[in-house]
C-alpha cells in the first residue's frame, strides 16, 4: 500500500569538483565570499545582479564547466548569522524539489560546513517525495543516491533514519482514505514494527470495549470501518523511564452528524497526521537504537455520519470514568485522545500528544506553528526546546485555571466543545488535561503545519511530516531530562 523511496545517503570525501553526479547543488551564503565550486561563476552572477544567494534562491546551470557533474544548481542559504537547522533544511528541500521533477540517478549537495549534514540530508529527503501517490505518471522522482559532499559521515545513520521516518509519515498522510482506514493503518504500524524492531499490539473493537474506551468507540460508531488502537513499544533502556507519545488518528473526518461543508472536508484524510508522526518517530528511534524507552499509542477511527452515529446530547463515559456531554460531533479528536491518554498515563508519567485538533489554533498561530499546552511548565519547556532543536516551530499557550469554565457542562463532568468563539485551541487542551492523571503532559496542536494547502519553495502540497524530527529530539533528550 505504501511506497517509500529507496534513496541511499552517502558522505563522499572527494573534492566537490570531481564528484560524478547528475546534479551538483552548491550552497552559497548571501553575506560571505564563495570559495567553493563554481566560485568564479558565483562572483559573475553576483556582479550582474542575477544571484544574491537569498534564502531559497535557486539558479540552475545546465552546462557547467570546471565540475564533473552534468548540471549545477546554486542554492541560496541566506545570511550566515541567520543559519539554523530549519533554514538549511528548507534550502536543501527546495533544491531537491527543483531537481527531482525528472529522473536523476545521483544528486550531490556541497555542504557549507560538515555540521550541516543532518539538516541538509533530511531536507533533501523532504524535497524528493511528492503528494502524487496515485498518479499514473509520477511528477517527482526520488534519486538513487544523495551525496552529502563535505558532510560529517557520523551523521549518516540519523539522516537515514529521519529520512525514512519522514517518508513514512508523509506517505501515510497523503494516502487516500479509501485505502487508509483504522484497520489498514494498524497493519501499517505492525509492518513498521516488524521491520524496525519494536513491538506493536493492536486492539480491536471487542478489546476496546473490554478496556472501557467508550469515548473512542462512540466516535467510530457511525462508520462501517471499526476502530483500532495500536500500541507501540520500543525498549532501549530496560527498567528506565518511558516517553509516552499519543497520536490522533482520524483517518477521515466528515464531522459526523455535525457534518463539515465540502471545503472543510476535502483535506480531512490528513486528520491522522498526529498518529502518523508518532508511528514514524518511534520507527526512527528504533532504527537509531537510542538508549530510551518509548510508548506510542495510536487512536485510530473514522468519523462518519450514520444511523448509529453519536448524537448531540449524548453522554459518553471515558476509560477513567469521567463523563462527557457531546455538543459537536466534529470535536471528535479529543474524544478518542481521552481514552488513549488515559491508557498512556497508566503506563508512564511523561506524555506528549500530537493532534490536528482545532482550526482555532490555526487562527491563532497560522499554518507553520504548533500550539503547545501543558500541565507542567518544566516538561513543556523541555518539549518546546526539542521542537526548536529539530528546526520545527511551536508556541506555548496559557493553560491556567481561568480557562476551566470553557468545558463546563450542566449534565456531565465536561462538554466536548468550548461553546463559543473564544480560546478554542485552549478549550481542546483543557479537555485533554482531564485524562492524563498525575502525568507530566504536553499537548501539541499540529493542525497548521501538518498539512500544506499549496506548494511553496520548500514544500509540496499535502502532508508535511510535521513533528517526526521533533520526536527524535525528544527521545535524544530523555537522559538529560531524567537527570534534571
Amino acid at each position: 500500500m505504501l511506497t517509500i523511496p529507496a534513496t541511499q545517503f552517502h558522505a563522499p570525501t572527494e573534492p566537490p569538483a570531481t564528484v560524478q553526479a547528475d546534479w551538483l547543488a552548491v550552497g552559497v551564503w548571501a553575506d560571505q565570499p564563495h570559495t567553493g565550486p563554481a566560485a568564479d561563476l558565483v562572483a559573475k552572477l553576483r556582479d550582474a545582479g542575477d544571484f544574491g544567494a537569498k534564502h531559497l534562491e535557486l539558479v540552475p546551470v545546465l552546462n557547467p564547466t570546471g565540475v564533473a557533474a552534468k548540471r549545477l544548481l546554486l542554492v541560496g542559504l541566506g545570511k550566515r548569522d541567520d543559519a539554523k537547522r530549519a533554514t538549511l533544511h528548507d534550502a536543501a528541500a527546495a533544491a531537491a524539489r527543483h531537481v527531482t521533477t525528472k529522473k536523476a540517478g545521483t544528486v550531490a549537495f556541497v555542504l557549507p560546513a560538515p555540521e550541516w549534514a543532518l539538516a541538509v540530508g533530511v531536507g533533501l529527503a523532504q524535497g524528493c517525495q511528492g503528494p502524487g501517490v496515485r498518479k499514473t505518471a509520477p511528477t517527482r522522482f526520488a534519486p538513487d543516491h544523495f551525496l552529502l559532499v563535505g558532510g560529517d559521515a557520523g551523521a549518516l545513520p540519523r539522516v537515514r533514519a529521519e529520512a525514512r521516518a519522514l517518508w513514512l509519515a508523509r506517505e501515510l498522510v497523503n494516502t487516500p482514505p479509501c485505502d487508509l482506514y483504522p484497520e489498514t493503518f494498524a497493519v501499517a504500524a505492525a509492518d513498521a514494527g516488524r521491520l524496525g524492531g519494536f513491538a506493536v499490539e493492536v486492539w480491536d473493537e471487542s478489546r476496546l470495549a473490554a478496556e472501557r474506551m467508550g469515548s473512542l468507540l462512540a466516535v467510530a460508531r457511525g462508520s462501517a470501518r471499526p476502530a483500532r488502537l495500536a500500541i507501540l513499544r520500543y525498549s532501549g533502556n530496560p527498567g528506565g523511564p518511558v516517553l509516552g507519545l499519543v497520536g490522533k488518528g482520524v483517518t477521515f473526518d466528515s464531522g459526523g452528524l455535525s457534518l463539515k461543508p465540502t471545503d472543510g472536508m476535502v483535506d480531512m484524510k490528513c486528520d491522522m497526521a498526529g498518529a502518523a508522526a508518532v508511528l514514524a518517530g518511534v520507527q526512527a528511534v528504533a532504527e537509531l537504537k537510542l538508549p530510551v524507552n518509548v510508548l506510542g499509542v495510536l487512536a485510530l477511527v473514522e468519523n462518519m455520519p450514520g444511523g448509529r452515529s453519536m448524537k448531540l446530547g449524548d453522554v459518553l463515559t471515558a476509560r477513567n470514568g469521567k463523563t462527557i456531554e457531546v455538543l459537536n460531533t466534529d470535536a471528535e479528536g479529543r474524544l478518542i485522545l481521552a481514552d488513549a491518554l488515559c491508557y498512556a498515563s497508566e503506563q508512564t508519567d511523561r506524555l506528549v500528544n500530537f493532534a490536528t485538533l482545532t482550526g482555532a489554533c490555526m487562527v491563532a498561530l497560522g499554518t507553520e506553528t504548533c500550539g503547545l499546552m501543558t500541565n507542567n511548565d518544566a516538561w513543556g519547556d523541555a518539549v518546546l526546546a526539542a521542537v526548536s532543536r529539530a528546526g520545527e516551530r511551536a508556541w506555548k499557550l496559557p493553560m491556567d485555571s481561568s480557562y476551566d469554565g470553557l468545558i463546563k457542562s450542566k449534565v456531565a463532568d465536561m462538554r466536548n466543545t468550548g461553546g463559543g468563539r473564544w480560546a478554542g485551541a485552549i478549550a481542546g487542551g483543557k479537555f485533554l488535561e482531564q485524562f492524563v492523571g498525575s502525568a507530566r503532559w504536553v499537548h501539541l496542536d499540529i493542525a497548521g503545519p501538518a498539512w500544506a494547502e499549496s506548494e511553496s519553495a520548500a514544500l509540496d502540497a499535502g502532508g508535511t511530516g510535521c513533528m517526526v524530527r521533533s520526536i527524535v529530539e525528544m527521545a535524544l533528550a530523555q537522559p538529560q531530562v531524567v537527570k534534571s
